[in-house]
């Protein structure tokens, strides 16, 4: 199949946005937690914060698909970085952390749609694959370097990394001003309330009755739902197994899973196409088995070794999957539904393995057998994904 040029001026303003905007997502996570920490808040409240985003993401999710099908992309996410630029500068003047984190999540949920759904706006075919191996690589890459330089800004003074974060947001807002102004992809939107929500369960009903779509949507919602449980069992886990208490250890460490995440992304979009994405399954599998062998060791080396394996194995899983949706999406209910749809689905697994984990820290069970007993059942499950989707 023949296709446009990628690195058109649209992809790279996208992915300097998208770095910017997931820079300051991530870098904003790990101060608002040294935050928490220098309140002296109670340790399950680090879960908590981060539920109060993913319920921002469920109750916003049968709207802010259709609105980023009905407005030019690129505009919606101008908008959306605004909102996240907003929620970081309230908790610079000393608004409750919670609800600055609650409009940030609002932002990202209005901007994850489209993100995604504007990919497929500006390129096809199997360079569709390519587009997201570049936004997930531009993705991780912020994730690493966010990470990392919110808890290392935050160990040396906490209101710093929260500055930093809102200067960020802006650079974003400035990248997305040069993303062209598309045409909306569905302008006969309707406004009305219930509409737009029957609309969004009718969405739901046809993805997951597509056997490929469903698929894409149950992998991607287990993937997302143990991989923010596999960032706080770090955050849990370092002072347990390591004896380090800063904030910039787990930084590290979440950052090493992304840069094998990079990896992975790429090996997916050099040997899956749209037309064999199911390959990508046994790596989710050995992704869980491998979350199991880290949480049982207890050396640096092996960590970073483990952590990567855990990236790479994610990447390849994941990239695939994103795309495949896009594809199904755009033919049928929109892109930007459709990644709604995903949003909804992937933050209601988050929602649900971050209310087990904090459960599971009030009780004060063991962060080794939590991260063991989580990447079995991530094993499992995909594997019985995969045999589910091999008898249709």
């Amino acid at each position: 199949m023949t296709n446009q040029k990628l690195l058109t001026r649209g992809m790279v303003a996208t992915l300097l946005a998208q770095f910017f905007s997931a820079f300051s997502d991530n870098a904003l996570l790990f101060a608002i937690l040294a935050l928490l920490k220098q309140l002296q808040y109670p340790d399950w409240s680090k879960p908590v914060l981060q539920m109060v985003f993913v319920i921002a993401f469920i109750i916003t999710a049968p709207f802010v698909g259709q609105i980023a099908d009905r407005f030019s992309k690129g505009r919606v996410m101008l908008i959306a970085n605004s909102l996240k630029f907003m929620g970081a500068a309230i908790i610079c003047v000393g608004i409750n952390p919670f609800i600055g984190y609650v409009i940030v999540g609002i932002g990202a949920a209005g901007y994850s749609p489209a993100k995604y759904g504007i990919l497929g706006e500006l390129t096809s075919g199997d360079n569709l694959v390519k587009a997201n191996g570049l936004i997930e690589a531009s993705t991780i890459a912020a994730i690493l370097l966010g990470s990392v330089a919110g808890g290392y800004i935050a160990d040396l003074n906490v209101v710093a990394s929260l500055i930093t974060c809102v200067i960020v947001f802006v650079i974003a807002m400035i990248a997305n001003l040069f993303i062209p102004k598309l045409p909306a992809a569905k302008k006969d939107t309707s406004w009305h309330f219930w509409y737009m929500f029957k609309n969004f369960i009718a969405g739901v009903q046809n993805l997951y009755s597509q056997p490929l779509a469903r698929m894409t949507l149950l992998g991607t919602s287990l993937f997302w739902g143990a991989g923010v449980t596999l960032r706080f069992l770090l955050i849990d886990w370092v002072p347990l197994v390591l004896g380090i208490t800063d904030n910039k250890t787990p930084t590290i460490l979440n950052a090493v899973v992304s840069v094998g995440i990079v990896l992975g992304a790429g090996l997916a979009a050099k040997f899956i196409s749209l037309n064999n994405t199911v390959r990508c399954i046994p790596a989710g599998i050995l992704m869980g088995i491998v979350v199991t062998c880290f949480s049982i060791q207890s050396t640096m080396v092996t960590s970073y070794i483990l952590l990567v394996t855990i990236g790479m194995f994610g990447g390849f899983f994941l990239v695939p999957l994103n795309a495949l949706l896009q594809h199904l999406g755009k033919q049928t209910v929109g892109a930007g539904s459709a990644i709604s749809v995903q949003n909804f689905s992937e933050y209601s697994s988050m929602m649900v393995m971050l209310g087990v984990y904090s459960l599971t820290v009030a009780l004060d069970i063991s962060t080794i057998w939590i991260g063991a007993c989580f990447g079995i059942l991530f094993a499992f499950v995909i594997t019985l994904l995969w045999i589910w989707q091999n008898k249709q």
